[in-house]
């Protein structure tokens, strides 16, 4: 190294000293007189130039500069050591002829003589990062039977080879490998390949499979758990510690690992997600063969605590599970309600109801039709694993026990009953349907939550003629309805007329009040007049007394006589006043009690129509209830007449105008 400088310094001096000299003498001088003038020039250049080869030649200096490495080949041995290698070897280490071991680092050596040694210079061997070297060595111990990669020995990363011959090192692919930096790799023993790390991205999970090791045990699909090997990047240790060759239990979950490929085979699979609403009923493949926790009554699989084989008593919650999916498998149920429809054209977001379509039954008089059924079910969280060791899946439990049963319960109910039946009872065999299911779910470990009866389609003929039927009743009822608003609206039209002649008999009746009002007042102005007269007739006898005693007396005898002849007069008019009033209110009392106040009602208001020229006997005559004929029916009649038919109530006034009125009799 420090040679090497120096020549270099050298090699500056006489560019600047001498190449202005040469240049200058070489017009004036011929190449033979410069080879004599300056052959020391000349001596010099050429040692510069061959350098290596003359300090070679005279001292077997080799110079190994410091970013490579030098690999060393004896061609032949003078004294002190065999002369050939052993049988099967390649690389010499105790000086034999050959490929040596030995490589040279960088640095100044002697004794190399180029006729005995040949000297090849290699570059560092360079790891990059994010990545590995895996060696694979030409020469060493031969590898045990049933191995498939050399043992680590200790060699200093493989940079001292001597060392790992000497140690044991194996010939072929090696179970150590090297990782990111700068090795002196002698290649004439070891060959370096350089792959990737092993990168697990998140959410995701490495299944291992390694290809050295013990076999995997008899009954067993993997490997035997083995700790501390960090994650299978320390094989040896792996193996050390029993470790097997094959599919493994333990995973890698998401980083950078510096794993072997020739050692271990990674395959990245998603993690195993369990959604909210879900349980995760876990069927390991591996384990010990587990006690059953069921018990005597259970006969339908084995349920084990975790870790064993068989189905695990603790199912999974809701959340990201690095299961190894060889060796385990989880069942997801739903621990909400569930939904099936029995319906050609509905399904659910679970797909359990796929296969499920209409069920069709027959009934007892022969008709086939149609009807969905809609089944709500809920598996509960600790019974979730007796379901799965029972049928082994969801669907297995929709098809081999839902779909038997409810579509047989059907048209086994169907046929005990006609099609106009099946559909007035639908509410009552819904019911008897939900409470058969349940029980027979019960018994599988499910709820029963409710079922539900959806469209009934019988066959069109049938719906035809209950359509016809149901539209004559509907008719039925309507034409019922009908005739009721008629007959309705015939009393209110009564009622209304007796209402409206309801007014002129208050009307006769405040009448009568009046009269005998008046009556009364007639007596009292009249006894008020008599007062009155007698008491001018007194003042103005008094007036006259004094002219005529005999005059006053003649006067006052006459005024007496006038004056009880106008009191009389007074007293007659009211007494008859009054007489007629109480005769035509006792007249009145005893029409009411000998006609009854209905028919004394009719009898004024037909004496007052009689007295406004008002036709009595109609044009058409309507009769009442067929017991006599009672006049005001028929007047009411009458008037319904005008108000349907407008032209008769013209009619009638012609008449009336043509013809004198007809009056009643009394």
């Amino acid at each position: 190294m420090y040679w090497y400088h120096a020549k270099n310094l050298i090699v500056e001096y006489l560019r600047q000293q001498l190449y202005p000299l040469l240049f200058i003498q070489l017009k004036n001088f011929s190449m033979i007189e410069i080879l004599l003038n300056y052959w020391w020039v000349v001596l010099i250049v050429v040692c510069l130039v061959l350098y290596k080869y003359i300090l070679r030649f005279l001292f077997g200096m080799i110079i190994v500069p410091e970013d490579r490495i030098g690999l060393v080949t004896k061609k032949f041995v003078l004294f002190g050591a065999d002369k050939s290698l052993p049988d099967g070897r390649i690389i010499a280490t105790k000086g034999e002829a050959g490929f040596q071991a030995k490589a040279l680092a960088p640095g100044l050596y002697f004794g190399m003589w180029f006729w005995q040694y040949d000297v090849t210079m290699e570059l560092f061997m360079i790891i990059p990062e994010g990545k590995i070297g895996l060696v694979m060595s030409k020469d060493g111990a031969p590898i045990p039977t049933g191995n498939i990669l050399g043992q680590s020995v200790d060699c200093d990363n493989f940079q001292d080879a001597e060392k790992f011959l000497n140690n044991g090192g194996q010939r072929g692919r090696q179970r150590a490998y090297i990782t990111t930096g700068s090795y002196r790799i002698n290649t004439l023993l070891f060959q370096v390949s350089i792959t990737d790390m092993i990168r697990i991205q998140e959410s995701k999970v490495g299944i291992i499979t390694t290809l050295d090791g013990q076999p995997i045990e008899a009954g067993q699909i993997a490997g035997k758990l083995v700790e501390g090997h960090n994650n299978f990047q320390d094989f040896d240790l792996f193996l050390q510690n029993g470790g097997n060759r094959g599919l493994q239990p333990q995973v890698i979950l998401a980083g950078s690992y510096n794993l072997n490929p020739w050692a271990v085979q990674v395959e990245e699979i998603p993690m195993t997600e369990i959604s909210i609403g879900f349980v995760g009923v876990v069927i390991s493949f591996i384990g010990t063969e587990g006690r059953d926790l069921t018990g005597s009554d259970f006969k339908h699989g084995n349920i084990v605590n975790k870790g064993d084989k068989g189905v695990w008593i603790e199912p999974l919650g809701p959340g990201k599970y690095p299961i190894n999916t060889y060796i385990m498998k989880v069942e997801l149920v739903p621990t909400t309600n569930l939904v099936l429809n029995w319906a050609s054209a509905r399904s659910e977001a679970h797909n359990l109801d796929k296969n499920l379509s209409t069920i069709t039954v027959r009934s007892k008089d022969g008709f086939p039709f149609n009807l969905d059924v809609a089944q709500i079910i809920h598996v509960p969280t600790t019974e979730a694993p007796k379901v799965i060791a029972r049928f082994g899946n969801m669907v297995n439990l929709v098809s081999q026990v839902l779909e038997p049963t409810i579509g047989n319960y059907f048209r086994n109910s169907a046929q005990d009953s006609d099609v106009i039946a099946f559909l007035s009872t639908r509410k009552e065999r819904q019911e008897s349907a939900k409470e058969h299911i349940k029980k027979v779910l019960d018994e599988y470990n499910v709820n029963a939550v409710d079922t539900l009866i959806g469209d009934i389609v019988p066959p069109d003929s049938l719906m035809k003629t209950l359509t016809d039927r149901k539209i004559a009743e509907e008719q039925k009822v309507t034409y019922e309805t009908e005739k009721k608003a008629q007959e309705t609206r015939q009393g209110m039209e009564k009622e209304t007329a007796i209402a409206d002649m309801q007014k002129e008999i208050v009307k006769a009746q405040q009448g009568v009040e009046i009269a005998e009002r008046i009556a009364n007042a007639t007596v009292k102005k009249s006894e008020g007049d008599a007062a009155s007269v007698k008491l001018a007739v007194s003042a103005e006898a008094t007036a006259t007394k004094m002219r005529a005693e005999a005059e006053s007396e003649a006067i006052k005898v006459k005024a007496s006589a006038q004056a009880e002849q106008i009191s009389l007069t007074g007293a007659a008019e009211a007494g008859r006043i009054l007489a007629v009033g109480k005769s035509t209110a006792e007249a009145y009392e005893l029409a009411v009690k000998a006609l009854g106040g209905e028919n004394f009602t009719r009898y004024k208001i037909t004496e007052e129509l009689s007295k406004g020229n008002v036709k009595l006997i109609p044009d058409i005559l309507i009769g009442g209830n067929g017991n006599g004929g009672n006049a005001i029916d028929g007047l009411l009649g009458l008037k319904l007449m005008e108000m349907i038919d407008p032209n008769k109530k013209e009619l009638k006034e012609k008449n009336t105008d043509n013809k004198p009125p007809l009056r009643a009799k009394n």
